[in-house]
């Protein structure tokens, strides 16, 4: 059985590739549902603009779909509430500068 914190570790390791960080830590992952190995990833990006969000999509859905019992990746964007640097952790901040 997939965890929420399984999903947590895997989009660790994807990484927005203007900012070079991951996206858990940009904050830019508002939920995660999880039903019968189904995962739905609710996200948003860093302006409504940004041209990564396909290239997001299909690294998310590649990594996540590789876990043992998962069956379905759904990833689905939002820009309410509108991503700002207040949403990543601050040890994210720090790296960046922005603390």
């Amino acid at each position: 059985m997939v965890t929420h914190d399984d999903v947590v570790e895997i989009l660790r390791e994807v990484y927005d590739p203007e900012l070079h960080y991951n996206i858990w830590d940009l904050g830019l992952v508002y939920d995660i549902k999880l039903s019968d190995g189904d995962v739905r990833i609710l996200m948003t990006l860093t302006t409504p603009m940004c041209p990564i969000g396909p290239m997001l999509t299909e690294q998310i859905q590649e990594m996540v779909s590789l876990m043992p019992a998962v069956k379905n990746v759904d990833v689905d964007f939002t820009f309410d509430p509108p991503w700002g640097v207040d949403k990543m952790s601050d040890e994210a901040r720090a790296d960046l500068g922005l603390d």
